[in-house]
């Protein structure tokens, strides 16, 4: 499942997540995987990414970001 982490779009339902991977090519990696209930939200902005809950309250993510390489494929 694809979900947006721009701190605004919620959860729709209960997501177990073991790394947030961005358009670029980097991934971050927390040190355990973790529930997103329905309503939470992720935000990748500084200082770090972090769950918002429904409630308002931010629990940052403990992690590391890796760089990801995509496999390019030639046609000739």
């Amino acid at each position: 499942m694809r979900l947006t982490a721009d701190g605004a779009v919620a959860a729709s339902r209960l997501v177990l997540i073991d790394e947030f991977e961005t358009d670029d090519g980097y991934a971050f990696v927390p040190t355990r995987p973790l529930f997103l209930a329905a309503g939470d939200r992720v935000e990748l902005a500084d200082p770090g990414p972090a769950v918002v809950r429904a409630d308002g309250t931010r629990h940052p993510v403990d992690g590391g970001w890796e760089t990801r390489c995509r496999w390019s494929v030639r046609r000739r």
